[in-house]
């Protein structure tokens, strides 16, 4: 399905990184090293490159993937793109910073699973950097999966990220226009946390 929807000219979602990125562009540091998960046509990891950070970025959709060289390409910047799926991935492999931004398509069950993956494959002392939808954007329509089960609230990721630091934790309205996948009043929300344990290269 997803490879169906970014076989377009245009880029689905964009070419801009979500305006999250831009909210907590000063817990950022050059030369962190970066995971981007799910990352689709890349115009969240080559931002982050284009900010010093070392970015490695994975996505199952090979048409998402090869837009997302593309815009690398014509930004000048160098991402690790692989072509993958959240079972594909090497969780083990150690980043700084991990961002999950709009990887709101797994349900309840799953999403246990991943949040575990997100937090083994975070260095003691780095950065969680999670974006998405509260449960009331289903009533408005303007992106996600029409499933309040899959948004997030805060109080679910302060449970889920028990025991890490929170640097950012808002639930709030504003308009979005990220393409036409992103478009019109959203119920957003943004989580940032730091592991617990020794910072090595993660900077707040």
């Amino acid at each position: 399905m997803w490879n169906d929807r970014y076989a377009r000219d245009d880029y689905l979602f964009g070419t801009e990184p979500a305006d999250f990125l831009r909210r907590v562009e000063r817990f950022l540091s050059p030369g962190q090293s970066a995971l981007c998960v799910a990352d689709g046509e890349g115009r969240n990891s080559v931002w982050l490159a284009g900010q010093g950070l070392r970015v490695t970025a994975f996505d199952p959709a090979a048409n998402a993937v090869a837009k997302a060289r593309k815009l690398a390409s014509e930004r000048d910047v160098t991402v690790d793109f692989q072509l993958c799926d959240l079972d594909g991935w090497d969780w083990s492999r150690p980043f700084d910073v991990v961002a999950g931004i709009f990887i709101q398509f797994v349900g309840p069950d799953e999403r246990v699973v991943l949040f575990d993956r997100l937090d083994r494959s975070l260095r003691p002392g780095g950065l969680l950097l999670l974006h998405g939808y509260a449960p009331r954007q289903v009533d408005y329509g303007t992106g996600g999966p029409p499933y309040r089960e899959n948004m997030y609230t805060l109080d679910l990721l302060r449970e889920s990220f028990a025991g890490y630091d929170v640097l950012r934790d808002a639930d709030f309205d504003a308009e979005v226009d990220e393409g036409k996948g992103h478009s019109g009043r959203s119920a957003l929300i943004d989580f940032v946390a730091r592991k617990p344990g020794r910072e090595g290269h993660a900077k707040g």
